[in-house]
């Protein structure tokens, strides 16, 4: 079980990797085209020689962390669900047996505990990059 949850946050973490990764793309490293055209394509506006992005956008790096964060406090969200329902599944179909129950109760608490972790990395992240 525990090699699974690995394995799903390992492939998880990989497609939001490869798939956010174009949103931070810096138009003063590409030269294979026009630097304008870059900067219009990742979202920017080119003016003046430079490119700006306006307010609000996650172009730089906090914002791309932001979103990272976001997108895992989601999944870890939903995975602690999950286990909370299965925790209380199997706390039901326990059938009074004493092995079982008590595997049941770590199951939810531990779901409870990841809970918590999460939010506050949410929050520790946050506070961080609105510092910096």
């Amino acid at each position: 079980m525990i090699k699974k949850f690995r394995l799903l946050i390992v492939a998880v973490l990989a497609v939001v990797s490869m798939s956010a990764g174009a949103t931070v793309i810096n138009p003063e490293i590409v030269s294979a085209q026009p630097k304008a055209e870059v900067c219009k394509g990742s979202g920017g506006v080119w003016a003046g020689g430079k490119c700006t992005y306006p307010a609000g956008t996650n172009s730089d790096l906090s914002g791309f962390i932001k979103n990272i964060v976001n997108i895992l406090l989601y999944v870890v969200g939903a995975v602690a669900v999950l286990m909370l329902v299965i925790g209380g599944l199997r706390y039901v179909l326990s059938g009074g047996d004493a092995s079982q129950t008590k595997a049941a109760k770590d199951t939810i608490l531990y779901s409870i505990i990841g809970i918590i972790v999460a939010f506050a990395a949410y929050a520790i992240v946050n506070f961080v990059l609105t510092n910096i």
